[in-house]
């Protein structure tokens, strides 16, 4: 009798366990019991369709087309805040597009750097964008952009990173300073990370019992995080909600939120370190923008990119913090930066 117990203790145990390893079903947009879509959509080579979003002038006539790549739980319509007037003055078309899984563009359960920035390779291919474009990646819409520097660099004019996540298992990373940049992480966000970067096929339980660190989660269980412009910011943005935010997550979390914790966080199948300079002949540049109080990203970590690959243009935000794209000052310099090779100058 004791043994069936056991017996029956174990396999109920082994039973949950896949329960609650095993993912949800997709719900991909425009199919059985999928959410709706509205938005444009290229077919990628794979099948899968992508969403984009087009401002300023019109691709045939603009001078300057740069592509962006969007942050952690949000989507193409992410809020730049320059008006259609200056990317005309500029003559920059500005397309931003749903990362897979996230809003309108269908999952990739086989997302990694490399593919990501194919997929930006064939939205420019697609909308006829030419040989050349910009792009910029936004925090962790940056590891698509680590992957475009180190696989198809000649198909950019510039490329900036903007306060991008850093994988603290980069090989070349040096162990002290991650070691003490990762310890000041809250205890739950160190477990969830490591969980991540060893056994990816159990991140998605313990992503079930934690909260997904989005703005809301982080301001309640970390207010720190978030500096006095961050909040400022985050106080101006409210005047603007976002018509589809409802959408950002509609695919599920599962697609959207954690792959892109598991891509970051995982075992890269190179060292963004060893990178080699993408234009020896000077025929473009590479920004990386950091917030001097960003409580997000290691700035000590971004500086040390910096050193590490001294063909990268750094520029540090006085006072900025996380949220510096959204600053319409710093924004309307990071484009202006990337296009035009005008240096910044802060007050």
């Amino acid at each position: 009798m004791l043994t069936w117990a056991i017996v029956t203790l174990i396999v109920g145990g082994l039973i949950w366990a896949y329960q609650a390893m095993k993912p949800p079903p997709s719900k991909i947009c425009g199919l059985q019991n999928g959410p709706p879509f509205n938005s444009p959509r290229i077919r990628l080579s794979d099948g899968r369709h992508m969403a984009y979003k087009l401002r300023g002038v019109a691709k045939e006539y603009a001078k300057y087309k740069v592509i962006l790549t969007h942050g952690f739980c949000a989507s193409k319509d992410t809020y730049i805040p320059v008006s259609d007037e200056w990317l005309d003055e500029m003559g920059i078309c500005l397309v931003t597009f749903d990362r897979p899984g996230y809003a309108e563009s269908d999952p990739n359960s086989k997302r990694s750097p490399r593919r990501d920035a194919f997929d930006i390779q064939e939205l420019a291919d697609e909308l006829g964008l030419g040989s050349k474009v910009y792009v910029i990646g936004l925090s962790m819409g940056t590891y698509p952009i680590w992957g475009c520097l180190k696989y198809i660099p000649q198909r950019f004019s510039g490329v900036a990173l903007v306060v991008p996540v850093i994988n603290y298992w980069w090989p070349s990373l040096p162990p002290e300073l991650c070691s003490a940049v990762y310890r000041k992480l809250r205890f739950l966000e160190q477990w969830r990370l490591r969980i991540a970067h060893h056994t990816p096929t159990l991140a998605w339980m313990v992503q079930r019992w934690l909260p997904s660190p989005t703005v809301n989660t982080i301001l309640s269980t970390n207010p720190r995080a978030f500096n006095k412009s961050d909040l400022e910011i985050m106080k101006s943005l409210s005047a603007f909600p976002s018509p589809d935010k409802h959408k950002i997550l509609q695919q599920g979390e599962y697609e959207s939120l954690h792959r892109d914790t598991v891509v970051s966080f995982s075992k890269w199948e190179f060292d963004p370190m060893e990178i080699s300079n993408p234009f020896p002949n000077d025929e473009g540049r590479v920004h990386l923008w950091i917030g001097q109080e960003d409580g997000i990203v290691s700035v000590e970590l971004q500086r040390h990119i910096v050193r590490k690959l001294p063909w990268m243009r750094c520029h540090e935000v006085p006072g900025g913090g996380h949220l510096i794209i959204h600053d319409r000052t710093v924004c309307e310099m990071i484009l202006k930066s990337l296009v035009s090779e005008e240096e910044p100058s802060f007050p």
